[in-house]
């Protein structure tokens, strides 16, 4: 089984002392196709450099909220060029975060709504980044008619939920799930249409219940969705299946393909 990791930060300086053996290890899992996002412009070469060293992983690059007082306006530009040097598997992560304080909120607009536009115009799909802003993350997604792509780490309502899944897009679900107190999130994850769930870690971050306070990594995913399917009362292999086909069709991802991606 080749099980998707949809959202996992291989690049981060977390990694740097054992990058290699946690590659090996997710690979050993199952976890065989992992999206690895940037989130500023200066982490693009290594996210594309993780991408061609570990079997399996692909990029997606973009400008991330967080980051908003490192981005320049040409870094615009450079995502654009850089996208038509090697195409990405989406654009992300982007989007809005209204949680952190001291982010503004109009330079995050900007450079989301730009960041948009990019994928618009070159048909890739999104991976979102959202916290306290999905309606006016929705809101732009209709405006720039993008109907592709994954809310990564949805903690949103049932109504926000069906909202994102109506405009095409699949949610994001990882460590958050596993938490018994997080009784909303496992009720979606629950009910929710199997066709709009996609897995994730978000490694070396949202760390799951048995990880608590500690790094997160791929090879986790595989545990993540035995509790998923716990929860929806099927098995993990059908998890790792649905989790996956779903992956696949949002990313224009191949299965039997993707695995050969990049070179050891």
């Amino acid at each position: 089984m080749n099980i998707i990791d949809t959202h996992c930060h291989l690049d981060a300086a977390e990694f740097d002392t054992d990058r290699d053996t946690v590659a090996a290890q997710a690979w050993s899992a199952g976890v065989k196709t992992i999206v690895v996002p940037a989130v500023q412009y200066t982490n693009f070469s290594a996210v594309l450099a993780a991408c061609q060293r570990y079997p399996g992983c692909v990029p997606a690059l973009g400008l991330h909220p967080m980051y908003i007082h490192a981005h320049l306006p040409e870094h615009l530009i450079l995502l654009r060029a850089a996208i038509e040097r090697q195409r990405p598997v989406a654009i992300g992560e982007i989007g809005l975060d209204f949680f952190v304080p001291d982010l503004d909120a109009a330079t995050q607009e900007y450079f989301f709504t730009e960041q948009l536009k990019i994928a618009r115009d070159f048909d890739l799909p999104v991976l979102l980044h959202s916290r306290r802003a999905n309606d006016q993350v929705l809101k732009q997604l209709r405006r720039f008619g993008i109907r592709r792509g994954i809310a990564h780490a949805f903690s949103g309502s049932r109504q926000q939920a069906e909202a994102f899944i109506r405009q095409g897009f699949k949610l994001g679900f990882g460590g958050a799930m596993t938490y018994t107190r997080a009784s909303n999130l496992r009720r979606l994850a629950a009910e929710l249409p199997p066709e709009a769930l996609v897995l994730e870690t978000d490694a070396p971050d949202m760390a799951p219940a048995w990880l608590h306070s500690k790094r997160n990594g791929p090879e986790q995913l595989p545990r993540i969705a035995a509790v998923l399917a716990e929860l929806r009362g099927i098995t993990p292999d059908m998890v790792m299946h649905i989790t996956s086909k779903n992956a696949c069709a949002v990313l224009s991802l191949q299965l039997e393909t993707i695995s050969q991606h990049g070179s050891t």
